[in-house]
């Protein structure tokens, strides 16, 4: 992935169609939410761009699931199906990559997520996204693990098998 934080006039043209259509054709994961309040919001805040952006870049589907009302921003979530293709075969965290021997991954997924201005989600949000519709039937998604856990070296994934 590009290191350039920047959305070509044509990527952000060809962004805002992806996401405007993948919001009118989802309407159940963002019930009473008009799409001109959300481009307004994308439009007057233009770095969140950059991160949509890389999540479809690597194969992500971002979408609206909700909308803060303390902050008063929308809340995009990757709803891809299945855990995308760019973003799988990755160690939870850069500690995790650096103790593999074999078969190491080229990224982590917290640097990944972390490059592209995004967060992981913790296990109750991700346990919120899935009872918007099935997601990871087939494969799993690293989900943010306690500090507690990460001592003891492991790491949580979350799918629905």
């Amino acid at each position: 992935m590009e290191n350039k934080k920047e959305v070509s006039p044509e990527q952000l043209e060809a962004l805002l169609k992806a996401l405007k259509d993948r919001f009118e054709k989802n309407m159940h994961r963002h019930n009473a939410v008009e799409w001109a309040n959300v481009q307004a919001k994308l439009e007057a805040n233009r770095e969140k761009w950059w991160s949509l952006h890389a999540m479809e870049e690597t194969g992500g589907e971002p979408d609206v699931v909700g909308y803060d009302k303390i902050t008063g921003e929308y809340i995009f979530n990757d709803c891809s199906a299945e855990s995308p293709k760019g973003r799988r075969s990755v160690c939870y965290d850069h500690e995790a990559l650096e103790a593999r021997k074999e078969h190491k991954p080229e990224d982590s997924a917290t640097e990944m997520a972390a490059d592209m201005g995004i967060e992981i989600l913790t296990e109750q949000e991700y346990r919120t996204l899935q009872q918007l519709e099935m997601f990871d039937t087939k494969t799993s998604s690293w989900v943010k693990t306690p500090a507690e856990i990460r001592k003891l070296g492991g790491a949580l994934f979350c799918d629905r098998r």
